[in-house]
Formats: structure tokens, C-alpha cells, sequence
């Protein structure tokens, strides 16, 4: 049985004191009351109550868990399905820095979507980008709903909440200040020599992500068939585990430079028990920031890609975006780019380089057709 009573009483003050208490038993029979200012505001909620209560999904506040008890428990399954190293990384980032500063004391049971809106706004006001803010929001949703499965909450109050990335702050890739040049790149063969040059010649006519090239073994490069396999790739403490999706596991042609110079750098490469394709001088997994600090930065430099400050103009990531562009100049559909690039979805391929593919329409043709139709030969 639910009732909604009146509950009178006088303040130490000497003040007349009222208040609603709504009186219910959850699905354990076990006997709760919650407080309300209004008697609406105590039927309102007891109607939702008794309606979880029913579904089997209700949760007492007095036996609710904080949010920072819920992040524990969703970090530590987390961990148990075994996912990466810098994925965990930054899911403790966006909890430690972001959640439980702003709602880590919350009762889940309490956290209410109104609530969650107002933890959006204090993101966005902080300084942080409008990515980052969107990342926290979808890990305390992955928090709330990890709850709900867990039946520590009825419902996830942070569901409705977004956070929209503007197109306008995206926008789009452009040659020369998001990916280099075909001059650029020739200026960039140019200088590179030594031990790294078949890194760069590999990174750019192949498209692998440095993770990829990091990873790269020599078993996985069949010279016969002229094609890398693209099977494991290094993390940020170069371990090996195999690529992100399924869609990363795939094949790449090597053109004559690629498949020439690798050919050479086998007799010189260092070797080791991992058989790496671009280990370090001991034959280990080579560090990303040494590749950026020790080679890809001063090579830039000597082929006199920088700002006006005189900095390296480009992250390590552009010769990603040059492989992409050069793929599409030379005619490769979308559907082959996506898979040459590895992307999980052809939204992704569309989304990041559907303005680099070429029109196969003549948009003036077609204007000039529909006013022939409309006014025919007549001129002003």
C-alpha cells in the first residue's frame, strides 16, 4: 500500500512547520517515506515510484549509491572486458577531472536530468574544448547506465542531455594547413634520409596509423604479393595488441617506392624477437614521441614545413590525411578508400573526406539546363 499524509509539527523557533510524505513499500516489502514541500510534487513522485516498484526497477535513495561509487564499479568492469590500456586512461581522466569534481557526491537516485543539464553548462564554462565536454557526458552516461543494469538506478537521467559539435568549429580538412601539400611532400622525400626515410616513404604511401607502423612486423609484409597486412599495432607503452575494430584488420598495396625501399631497410633494419619493421636501435617497440621529437619534427624543419614562428607545421596524423587525399586523386571509390584507410563505417570515410572526392556533375551545366526549360530563349 502507497498513501500520500500530511505531516505537521512545530519548529524550535515556534514556527508551524508542514510537509507531504509519501509512504510506499519497494518490491522487497521493505517500507520507505520520502518528503515533499507540496502534496503534488509527493503524487507526482509516488505515481513513478509505484510504477518502478512494479517493473522491478525502483531503488531507494537510502540505498542508492553515489555516482563516485558507480564510477568505481563501471572502471572496474571496465577493466574486466579487457579493454586498452589508453582507453582506461582516458576514461579515469573524464571521471577524475570532470565527473566527480561536479556531481561525484551525488545519490544516483537523487541525479536528476535538470541536474545533468547544469553539469553540461559547468563543463562548457570551464575552458575545456566542446569535444572533451562531450566525451565526459557520454562516459557519466556510460556510468548511469552501467547502474541501471547493475539495478542501482531506475533510469538514466543523463540520457536526454547533449552536447552538439558545431560544424563550424570542426570544419574541414585543407591541404596546406591540415594535411600537407603534394609539393609539400616531395619537399618532405626529399629530406628525409637516413633510418627514418622508410618510415616516412612507408606513412605516407600507405596511410598506416602510427600505432600501425609502430606495430609493424616483417612477416606482415608480403614482398610476393606486394601488400602489408595490417595486424597489430603498438600503444602508448608499446604493447601489442591487435587493431581497434575489425575494420582495421586489412590489406594495403605497396607501390614501387614502398615495396623498393623496404626491401633495402630489411638488410639494415635492427632486429629483435618482435621482428619489427621500425623497432628502435634495440630491436624494441619504438616510442610515438620519440618518432615526433626525433624525426618527424626535425624533418619538417629541414624541409621548411613550419609557421611563421618557425614551428613544425603538421602532427604526425596529417600524412594519414595525405594518404586519404592522394588515394582519391587517384580515383579510388569511397567504398576503397574506406577500407584502405580502415574505418569502421563509410560515414567516417564520408565525414572526414567527402569534400576532397571529386564532383562527377557539372553544377553550372545544370543550372543553365533548368532556366532553358523555364524561360527557354528568352533574355533580359
Amino acid at each position: 500500500m502507497a498513501t500520500v499524509r500530511k505531516r505537521s509539527w512545530r519548529a524550535a523557533s515556534g514556527e508551524e512547520k508542514t510537509a507531504w510524505v509519501a509512504d510506499y513499500f519497494d518490491g522487497a516489502c521493505k517500507r520507505h517515506i520520502k518528503t515533499f514541500k507540496t502534496r503534488k510534487a509527493a503524487d507526482e513522485w509516488l505515481v513513478n515510484a509505484r510504477g518502478e516498484v512494479q517493473r522491478g526497477t525502483h531503488t531507494p535513495e537510502n540505498a542508492s549509491v553515489s555516482v563516485r561509487e558507480a564510477a568505481g564499479l563501471w572502471l572496474l568492469r571496465c577493466e574486466l572486458e579487457g579493454l586498452e590500456r589508453s582507453t582506461l586512461r582516458f576514461y579515469r581522466i573524464h571521471v577524475d577531472l570532470h565527473i566527480l569534481p561536479r556531481v561525484g557526491g551525488e545519490k544516483l537516485a537523487r541525479l536528476t536530468t535538470p541536474r545533468v543539464e547544469k553539469f553540461r553548462d559547468d563543463l562548457l564554462r570551464s575552458g575545456v574544448s566542446r569535444a572533451t565536454a562531450r566525451k565526459a557526458l557520454t562516459t557519466l552516461k556510460s556510468v548511469i547506465a552501467d547502474a541501471q543494469r547493475r539495478g542501482l538506478v531506475a533510469h538514466n537521467a543523463a540520457a536526454p542531455v547533449r552536447i552538439d559539435i558545431k560544424r563550424r568549429e570542426g570544419g574541414k580538412l585543407v591541404v596546406g594547413r591540415d594535411l600537407p601539400s603534394p609539393a609539400e611532400v616531395q619537399a618532405l622525400l626529399s629530406a628525409a634520409g637516413g633510418r627514418w626515410r622508410p618510415f616516412f616513404v612507408t606513412a605516407i604511401f600507405t596511410g598506416l596509423r602510427a600505432s600501425e607502423l609502430r606495430g609493424l612486423a616483417w612477416d606482415a609484409v608480403d614482398f610476393d604479393r606486394r601488400v602489408i597486412h595490417v595486424r597489430q599495432r603498438a600503444n602508448l607503452w608499446r604493447e601489442l595488441g591487435p587493431p581497434k575494430s575489425a575494420a582495421g584488420h586489412r590489406e594495403i598495396p605497396m607501390s614501387p617506392l614502398v615495396t623498393n625501399t623496404l626491401r633495402e631497410w630489411k638488410l639494415a633494419c635492427p632486429t629483435g624477437p618482435l621482428g619489427l619493421v621500425f623497432p628502435n636501435t634495440l630491436g624494441k617497440v619504438e616510442l610515438h614521441a620519440n618518432i615526433a621529437a626525433r624525426a618527424w619534427e626535425p624533418l619538417q624543419v629541414a624541409a621548411r614545413l613550419v609557421d611563421a614562428d618557425g614551428k613544425p607545421k603538421y602532427g604526425l596524423h596529417s600524412l594519414r590525411h595525405f594518404f586519404a587525399s592522394w588515394a582519391i586523386d587517384q580515383g579510388f571509390s569511397p567504398k576503397k578508400v574506406q577500407a584502405l584507410m580502415g574505418h569502421s563505417g563509410i560515414q567516417i570515410t564520408f565525414d572526414t573526406y567527402g569534400h576532397l572526392f571529386p564532383s562527377l556533375e557539372d553544377d553550372h551545366a545544370k543550372f543553365a539546363a533548368g532556366e532553358l526549360s523555364l524561360v527557354g530563349g528568352t533574355t533580359r
